[in-house]
């Protein structure tokens, strides 16, 4: 089945594609490689959920934060390829949680993202090498960031 097949199927539902805030381009491809910038949890009415995980927000939010910076990723990837099917795999995703000191359970939160993709792509190809780190804090106390490498078909 199709990436764009398989989002459908899900019935998802993509926020916006987001706006630089700052000197940067959403995602940039060069050779088969497509490097995505840092994304955060964007919403449909294009507030961004926020809170430190730990301390103002839940583990599982964080969770819902981190899939949230997923969809918003699918929606930069619509609007540059116009399919996801553009996509042939996810290489390499770094995700980095707004942590209270005391929170060590990053990989969790960031399986949100993770687990969207390979729901999207498919287990060999939605998965890829990842980092899960914390933060001290995010630009506007957004909860998760997340930046993608994909492999272009």
């Amino acid at each position: 089945m199709s990436a764009d097949a398989k989002f459908a199927e899900l019935g998802l539902e993509l926020p916006s594609a987001p706006k630089p805030a700052g000197v940067y381009k959403p995602l940039v491809v060069t050779g088969s490689y497509c490097y995505v910038s840092g994304h955060g949890p964007l919403l449909t009415d294009n507030t961004m959920l926020s809170g430190r995980v730990g301390s103002e927000v839940d583990q599982q939010a964080g969770y819902e934060a981190a899939r949230q910076t997923g969809l918003a990723i699918l929606s930069t990837l619509k609007a540059s390829f116009g399919s996801l099917d553009k996509v042939l795999r996810v290489v390499k995703v770094l995700g980095m949680v707004n942590a209270a000191p005391e929170f060590t359970e990053h990989p969790a939160v960031i399986n949100g993202c993770s687990e969207l993709f390979a729901e999207i792509w498919g287990e060999e190809n939605g998965v890829g090498a990842r980092s899960a780190v914390g933060m001290g804090s995010l630009p506007g106390n957004i909860t998760v960031e997340i930046e993608v490498i994909f492999e272009l078909a």
